[in-house]
């Protein structure tokens, strides 16, 4: 059965960091893109980052270019999201999906981890 389990969320200052993972499995990890999403109170869910499947190609929102990284390990099925700056428009649920263009298990999304910045 396919399962995401997000985890490192928190709470954190305005300027400050977190690292989140997204631990994958019940499929192929490693030959497919992992995108991470967001959705805060009251919106819908956008995308974040992405990462194809052997790391090659790597697509970020406008609004955390710079500021985001994303990046993962096969050998441990995880990928995982470096947040440097975070600003309270940052907050949000986090959520990690396989896919790149659409999400490829839309019905399996995971519980997804809260990132809250705010002084």
């Amino acid at each position: 059965q396919v399962q995401f389990v997000e985890s490192g969320g928190g709470l954190v200052q305005p300027g400050g960091s977190l690292t989140l993972s997204c631990a994958a499995s019940g499929f192929t990890f490693r030959t497919y893109a992992m995108t991470w999403y967001r959705q805060a109170p009251g919106k819908e869910r956008e995308l974040v980052a992405q990462i194809s499947f052997n790391g090659g190609n790597i697509n970020y929102a406008d609004s955390v270019k710079g500021r985001f990284t994303i990046f993962r390990d096969n050998a441990k099925n995880t990928v995982y999201l470096i947040m440097n700056s975070l600003k309270p428009e940052d907050t949000a649920v986090y959520y990690c999906n396989a896919g790149w263009a659409t999400a490829s298990f839309s019905g399996y999304w995971g519980q997804g981890t809260q990132v809250t910045v705010s002084s």
